[in-house]
């Protein structure tokens, strides 16, 4: 059997932290950004963690991520 392939997609919108966890960026920051308040926008602008509720089936997506 082979390898398994890491989902290139995920591959592109999460990085690894240096304690292994796994970073994302927000969504719902930029389409029809006009009419959402500043701050609302200032707090959707950095990075979060993923979710412990996904990181199971994440992880094994981006299997082989560094």
């Amino acid at each position: 059997m082979g390898k398994m392939k890491t989902h290139s997609g995920l591959s592109k919108r999460v990085k690894r932290t240096a304690s292994g966890k796994l970073k994302r960026a927000h969504a719902f920051a930029y389409h029809k950004a006009v009419k959402k308040a500043p701050s609302r926008k200032l707090a959707l602008r950095g990075t979060t963690l993923v979710s412990s509720s996904d990181i199971k089936r994440i992880k094994q997506m981006v299997s082989y991520l560094k």
